[in-house]
């Protein structure tokens, strides 16, 4: 899966426009980044990478970037 379609993966569960987010977008300055969105992201993970992805584990993450690379 290209990076794109993980962008889009990431817009379709947040509810954001397509385009609209960036590799360099801080996750807090997302008004739709709170724990549904997290927990929302866990589901994601898992169904479309198999990966476990933990609480403590998304609490690191930063930036948009850093999904994306959990996601490789």
């Amino acid at each position: 899966m290209n990076v794109q379609t993980k962008l889009d993966l990431l817009e379709d569960m947040l509810e954001l426009e397509q385009g609209s987010l960036e590799m360099t977008c801080k996750l807090e300055s997302l008004e739709s980044w709170d724990s549904l969105a997290a927990i929302s992201l866990i589901a994601l993970v898992d169904e479309h990478f198999e990966k476990r992805l933990t609480g403590a584990m998304i609490k690191e993450f930063k930036t948009v970037q850093d999904i994306i690379d959990f996601m490789e």
